[in-house]
């Protein structure tokens, strides 16, 4: 009989579902430490909320554990990679929160738009203020959604029930897409601010959307707009906030997250114009009942029927075809990580090629790798090669995979596509030796590592360029270690693209000074992941990996 143990507290509903399918469940909740370690050696399966970490060091010499559920969306208190190389699958249960945070969020709209919070202090101190607290109605209201996954179309669908008119933002949902949801889809979120009323943020905390509200979104939005957040700390620049208030410029803020929690001082605590709660969006009792007994589902799925849902690492796959595949697997999650940050937005189709020997593979999962890189950064869900092609597929992103096992300049390629309403970003890549490399940028041939911080760059091929960039960027004190260029045609005065690798990641004032040069086109920075660092997804893989055409 297998063993399960529940490290946090979990409903009893999730406790009676174990236990009712002939489990043998043990509860032990606030271990730490050695006896955390000591407690995993003896289960075949635990369940965590977010109190207890599962660390490398808690998971490290365990044979017998398999799995690991979090009751819950985030598995930051996990080590993934560390569970990944040990075989143990962790799965998880993103839709559980779904209903409570949107319902947290419109209730946060709701007591921002009529003012609820300082009228109720105004009551408690004695005070009948009727015409003081004159708030606004959401019917008819422009309400601006930023990521459109399952908590934003929850509060999109929520709101447009309301009489509002929804606009969202998310750079990997189609136009059709959103409109089956009642979403009027925007371009850009510098298109998106200036036109909303109310914005509410639903995006994942990451590097890309570390701030991605400061100080100059913040002056795009029409004065007297409200903003909530109820997603992460982090997302919004609390600084900007505070002065987008001082200066009376926003007219009122909801933040049920924070940049650091717990957070239980604030400059934004205490204002009439703003209403703080301590990360609620989850706490209802359905919502807890829900994800404890979804966590049990897939406990006892998995123990009983060996069926796996809800994978956030890869080790329900093939492990020998993970190690036959892992070099170019690779290679297609670095195209995708490039090429979501060269195409950023509007992403409505992918075309990946493969040619040469690696056609002859199991191509699906070197896609599914692709799709994974593409979305990593955009996305609530931890991506990876189980769930990649059905969220970006689940966004209206179409996904086209074509194979050629004839020969090309390389042994093995991967080519991929990403189409926009505007444009189509090309990018090609193969392995020397077990080094990903870029080979092709648009129709232009070249070789630079994919690794590292990027500037990639199209330019007339006069002479200057590569020299002005130089010098613009030792002036910045930015290192270049490397340097590839490409051009169209076999002579000089025509259309050309270069690669060059960074030390450090330049400032914004750089890259403008860079793109004052008459010759160039455009310039963008890339940050892709060091050589040794991978997915844990991916990591597990890599032990003796070998490449298609060894």
């Amino acid at each position: 009989m297998p063993r399960v143990l529940i490290l946090d507290p979990l409903s009893e509903g999730g406790i009676k579902a174990l236990r009712e399918a002939g489990l043998d469940v043990e509860e032990r909740h606030g271990l730490k430490g050695e006896s955390l370690k000591e407690a995993l050696l003896l289960a075949d399966g635990a369940i965590c909320r977010s109190g207890v970490k599962i660390t490398r060091e808690a998971l490290e010499g365990n044979r017998r554990l398999r799995v690991i559920v979090r009751a819950g969306v985030g598995v930051d208190n996990i080590d993934l990679e560390a569970a990944t190389r040990q075989g143990i699958l962790v799965m998880n249960t993103p839709g559980g929160n779904t209903i409570a945070t949107a319902e947290h969020t419109l209730a946060l709209m709701f007591a921002l738009a009529r003012r609820i919070c300082p009228a109720y202090r105004s009551l408690q101190e004695g005070r009948w203020e009727r015409n003081r607290f004159l708030g606004t109605e959401l019917y008819g209201k422009v309400l601006g959604v930023v990521g459109l996954g399952r908590v934003g179309r929850a509060v999109a669908e929520r709101a447009k029930a309301l009489g509002m008119r929804v606009l969202g933002y998310d750079p990997f949902v189609s136009a059709a897409k959103a409109r089956e949801w009642g979403v009027e889809l925007v371009n850009s979120l510098r298109e998106l601010l200036p036109q909303v009323d109310f914005l509410s943020l639903h995006v994942p905390l990451t590097e890309q959307t570390r701030n991605l509200i400061g100080r100059e979104e913040l002056a795009l939005m029409k004065r007297g707009a409200r903003l909530v957040n109820c997603a992460r700390g982090g997302i919004v620049d609390e600084t900007a906030l505070l002065e987008a208030l001082d200066s009376g410029h926003l007219a009122g803020v909801a933040l049920d997250v924070f940049e650091k929690e717990p957070c239980t001082q604030s400059p934004l605590f205490g204002r009439e114009n703003v209403v703080c709660t301590p990360h609620l969006g989850a706490s209802t009792q359905e919502a807890q009942e829900q994800v404890a007994v979804e966590a049990a589902e897939l406990i006892v799925d998995y123990f009983t029927r060996g069926v796996v849902r809800q994978a956030v690492n890869s080790v329900a796959l093939d492990g020998e075809l993970l190690r036959e595949l892992g070099g170019y697997l690779n290679v297609a999650y670095r195209l995708g990580l490039l090429l979501a940050q060269v195409q950023g937005e509007g992403i409505r189709r992918c075309r990946i090629r493969y040619q040469g020997e690696v056609a002859r593979r199991e191509t699906r999962l070197l896609t599914a790798a692709f799709a994974a890189g593409l979305l990593e950064q955009a996305v609530e869900e931890p991506v990876n090669l189980v769930n990649a092609e059905w969220l970006l597929r689940q966004r209206g992103v179409e996904l086209l995979e074509e194979r050629s096992g004839e020969v090309g300049d390389f042994s093995s390629l991967v080519r991929a596509e990403v189409e926009s309403s505007e444009r189509t970003a090309v990018a090609a890549g193969t392995l020397f030796g077990k080094m990903p490399r870029l080979v092709q940028k648009r129709s232009f041939r070249l070789d630079a590592p994919l690794e590292g911080i990027l500037l990639l760059f199209e330019h007339k091929d006069v002479p200057g360029v590569i020299g002005h960039i130089g010098t613009v960027f030792g002036r910045h004190q930015v290192n270049i270690a490397g340097m590839s260029v490409g051009r169209e045609w076999d002579r000089p005065g025509g259309p050309a693209v270069g690669v060059l690798c960074l030390d450090s990641y330049p400032p914004a004032e750089a890259l403008r000074e860079v793109l004052a040069h008459e010759a160039m086109s455009w310039a963008k920075i890339v940050r892709l992941p060091s050589r040794d660092r991978l997915p844990s997804w991916l990591a597990g893989s890599q032990a003796g990996a070998s490449n298609p055409t060894d």
